[in-house]
């Protein structure tokens, strides 16, 4: 059993900067195939496999005697891992080989095998069908771990309780397989590589999906989901076309709305108003400069109505909205009334509606219009023949509209949008008939319905009345754009025959893109619906990567509801298991919902250590399994003592029989180097990295464990830092891993009475040690550098005063005199002393060139990495050049300040001296090289 490489080292703040960046990627993405919440990024889960698969090189002496050539094989390692996780690579068919070969390579190692011939890639692909072992994620959500596994070329096996999750897998890794390199079976397809736009235009395929007239992947399947969405617009537009009638403009001419906005209304209370009060949390339209907008309400007392007049400046435009968590006001007569009859109005059924402003499409920006009495009728003119079943839950964390008496799903639509709805879902039967018509089999016409249905469920998110309209950017945001649905006051309903945001095209059209992109001539993946507390798919050992829920975080049954009341009717013959019940079920989630069940916190720990258990029972000992976990500093009190989710985490491995080799922060909010307040110096998950621990693993008291930590993780510290260059916002995370690893391989730590030694406690030990290195690598710096240090933690860049300073630098045997002529790190003056800020370091000719000192080298550096007048890593490298052999300690300096800032809270200072340490590698590279290398 083999060290894996995620057990010793890993390439993190790439894996962190490019896992951000998928937050900004969307054409064929796979998060856009469905919504779903809280997914991990493709890049990390891509890096975790990867690396939980392929030998470190330290474990492979036999190829690699000496240390250097481990090193340099880690390197390599390291340098496929980076590429491996761009997401633009990521179906690079050269780079999926060679990454797929070294997988295969260390399980040839591992079996005692010959690996196969790397540049046959479908031998590759066969043999790592064959011969490694599967990845299964018992919680797969929305599928990111097992698309990531076949995309490697392995088998992918994932499990999830929740129906809509399943669905979304199965289309992400078990359809495409099936269809792989199949033609379009529609007549419009040219099989010289043509295909259907959304308009029904040619347009040329990539040639990487359609070569020679061969249809590669599920290209062709991704034609089709084209072809058969056209249709459906076609037939929806020729039965309910009339009810989004085209907006009238002032000069002549018509144009397509894009959105009607709307504002809900309850009646006035005062007896001398009782108008319809608009609630409102705004009246500007568009903040778009340029076109900024307004929508002005126009009181009509003598007919006690409000109307709305639309203009492009604020003149008598109120400056505030009408609601707010306070209560709302009227319009008409000023009166305020509190919530409480707000809610109480709603839940009577005097709820009501009012058009707004009318948005349409305009020559490259967004008109704005009054609403038209037009719009208003043939809005209410429409009669839906039918209606979603299901119960919006009674109390939910994440869901508030049931106190305004929202208490079925049905009611969170127009009847416009559930007409339409109900249409596209009715044209899926007769596009599953004319599919077969044109040549598809059974099999085939089930999944290009089972696209369109994803499609018809991102248009339930754009086509309901808790949409918003973005007045910023001009367009409509879904109903969870938050991890929720709460209460919306004034709401766009979108144009599903347009060509913006929200139309039916785009919709199919997000879902074929994602299609055609997917590995569908990988080896073959499956999705089953379980329990992971009661059942476990993983009959033949597999590796375990998964990603568990996190407490309460998200209830994701209560809103997965939403989309499951539409999908349920289109597909329960397809998948008649799947969407058996009525509503998603509930009762076995693994949340800690304090709404549904007694005692929530103690039963998810209890279900979360039953599945650990029967993780620890089924899991290949030959690998490591990988657990993302949700980080949450915050500590909470619980029964008098403190207790935190991810002590719980730590607790229930150990206690369940896991012993802990890594711990991975995976940051991806936020870019890495984000210069934003604090914005990196979280992670928003961990990737705990287990092995079984052997049977017969022996107990240890406190001391001995102790003994052991301060003896072996400095060392890994060392390589953390050293090798790894770890960064410091992710060391302390980063050296739970090692730390615990040896409090984990023991099957019990005691204390001298016998009594079990708590993670609690050793987490304690372990920054105790890590607190120690700290300390010691302050002092192997230089003794102007350890005065200035000294002096930053006791008076920060305040004057202090002369006398206190002499006195600490004479006990680094320096004196000020020095530290401010020779060393220019100070200001001294009239009996005060203060350490000069970053802004003194600009670069100037009287650089002391050949005797910086550390300090100084740091703070230099920082300045050409921090500012727009400095010459980033150029200049950074120009000072480690002038430093000689005393520029390694500006990385050690740097790790020292941003741990020291971190503590303080200071988010500024130590995004600054963090940004130092991931630049350093590039920092030396640059300084090292040849003159004439770095004039290129």
């Amino acid at each position: 059993m083999r060290k894996k490489l995620i057990e010793v080292d890993l390439p993190l703040d790439d894996i962190n900067r490019e896992s951000a960046r998928e937050k900004s990627i969307r054409h064929g993405h796979p998060s856009t195939l469905h919504l779903w919440w809280a997914r991990r990024p493709l890049a990390a889960c891509r890096a975790v496999i990867f690396a939980s698969l392929v030998d470190d090189p330290g474990d492979c002496p036999e190829e690699f005697p000496t240390e250097e050539a481990q090193r340099a094989e880690r390197a390599r390692l390291h340098g496929l891992l980076k590429r491996l996780v761009v997401w633009k690579h990521s179906n690079d068919a050269h780079l999926l080989a060679e990454a797929r070969w070294e997988i295969a390579r260390s399980v040839a190692r591992s079996r005692g095998e010959a690996p196969p011939d790397r540049d046959d890639r479908a031998a590759v692909l066969n043999y790592l069908g064959n011969k490694a072992l599967p990845i299964y994620d018992p919680f797969c959500g929305g599928g990111s771990i097992p698309l990531e596994a076949q995309r490697l070329g392995l088998r992918a096996v994932g499990s999830d309780l929740n129906p809509v999750a399943v669905l979304i897998t199965k289309a992400l890794i078990e359809l495409p397989p099936k269809v792989a390199d199949r033609p379009p079976v529609n007549p419009d397809a040219d099989r010289a590589g043509l295909s259907v736009g959304k308009d029904r235009n040619r347009q040329q395929l990539p040639p990487d999906q359609v070569r020679g007239g061969l249809w590669r992947g599920a290209a062709g399947l991704a034609d089709d989901v084209r072809y058969y969405g056209c249709k459906m617009r076609e037939m929806a537009w020729a039965r309910i076309g009339h009810l989004y009638p085209k907006a009238r403009l002032s000069g002549g001419g018509e144009a397509t709305v894009i959105a009607w906005l709307w504002a809900r209304t309850v009646p006035c209370p005062n007896p001398a108003c009782g108008v319809a009060m608009p609630l409102m949390k705004t009246f500007q339209l568009s903040r778009k400069r340029g076109n900024e907008h307004w929508t002005r309400p126009v009181v009509d007392r003598s007919v006690k109505t409000v109307s709305f007049e639309v203009q492009n400046h604020d003149e008598d435009v109120p400056a505030q909205g009408t609601v707010n968590r306070n209560g709302a006001t009227c319009v008409a007569c000023g009166g305020t009334v509190p919530l409480s009859y707000v809610r109480e109005q709603a839940r009577s059924g005097n709820l009501g509606e009012q058009m707004t402003a009318v948005v349409a499409e305009g020559d490259r920006r967004r008109l704005f219009l009054s609403p038209a009495e037009e719009h208003v009728r043939v809005a209410r003119s429409a009669e839906p023949t039918w209606k979603p079943r299901g119960d919006v839950p009674a109390q939910a964390r994440s869901i508030s509209v049931q106190i305004y008496g929202f208490t079925q799903w049905h009611q969170l639509f127009t009847a416009r949008q559930r007409t339409a709805l109900t249409t596209l879902c009715d044209l899926v039967s007769e596009i599953l008939e004319l599919s077969k018509q044109d040549g598809a089999d059974e099999q085939y016409a089930n999944v290009i319905c089972t696209y369109l249905a994803l499609a018809i469920g991102r248009e339930a998110d754009m086509c309901s009345s808790f949409d918003r309209w973005h007045n910023a950017g001009d367009k409509v945001t879904g109903v969870f754009g938050r991890q929720g649905v709460p209460m919306i006051w004034d709401f766009a309903e979108s144009n599903p025959f347009s060509d913006s945001t929200g139309n039916w095209m785009a919709h199919v059209e997000w879902v074929a893109k994602v299609a055609a992109q997917l590995p569908a001539g990988a080896n073959s993946g499956v999705a089953h619906q379980a329990d992971a507390a009661t059942t476990i798919h993983a009959d033949n050992g597999p590796v375990i990567v998964t990603d568990p829920p996190y407490y309460d975080n998200i209830h994701y049954a209560d809103s997965s509801d939403f989309f499951y009341v539409w999908l349920r009717p289109l597909l329960r013959d397809i998948y008649p298991d799947l969407f058996a019940g009525i509503q998603v079920p509930k009762q076995e989630e693994m949340i800690a919902s304090r709404f549904r069940f007694e005692n929530p916190r103690e039963r998810f720990e209890s279900l979360l250590n039953q599945t650990l258990r029967l993780i620890r029972e089924r899991c290949s000992p030959e690998f490591p399994s990988s657990i993302f976990y949700a980080y949450k500093q915050q500590e909470e009190e619980r029964e008098g003592r403190t207790s935190t989710g991810w002590d719980t985490m730590l607790t229930g491995l150990v206690n369940t029989g896991f012993e802990i080799v890594g711990t991975w922060p995976m940051r991806t909010e936020m870019s890495v180097r984000s210069n934003a307040m604090g914005a990196n110096s979280l992670a928003s998950s961990v990737v705990l990295v287990c092995r079984p621990r052997p049977e017969n693993a022996p107990t240890a008291t406190r001391r001995q464990f102790l003994d052991a930590l301060e003896a072996e993780l400095p060392k890994a510290l060392e390589q953390l830092t050293r090798e790894g260059h770890i960064a410091p916002v992710d060391l302390a995370q980063a050296a739970i891993g090692p730390g615990m690893q040896v409090y984990s391989r023991y099957r019990r730590v005691e204390t001298i009475g016998g009594e079990p030694v708590p993670v609690r406690e050793a987490l304690a030990a372990i920054n105790r040690v890590i607190a120690e290195y700290d300390e010691q690598q302050q002092g192997d710096l230089d003794s102007p550098t350890r005065f200035c240090l000294d002096w930053l933690r006791q008076n920060g860049y305040r004057e202090g005063r002369y006398g206190e300073a002499e006195t600490l630098a004479q006990a680094k045997n320096v004196s000020v005199e020095e530290l401010r002529d020779a060393n220019g790190l100070l200001a001294a003056a009239a009996g005060a002393v203060r350490l000069l800020p970053l802004e003194h370091y600009a670069p100037s000719p009287q650089g002391r060139l050949g005797q910086m000192t550390a300090w100084e080298g740091t703070f230099r550096m920082a300045w050409h990495l921090s500012r727009e007048d400095g010459r980033g890593t150029e200049g950074a490298a120009d000072i480690y050049r002038a430093m000689g052999s005393n520029a390694e300690s500006v990385e050690r300096l740097a790790r020292i300040l941003y741990n020291h800032y971190d503590r303080k809270g200071d988010s500024r200072n130590s995004v600054l001296f963090n940004n130092l340490v991931t630049e350093w590698p590039g920092i030396q590279a640059k300084a090292q090289a040849p003159a004439e290398v770095r004039l290129l």
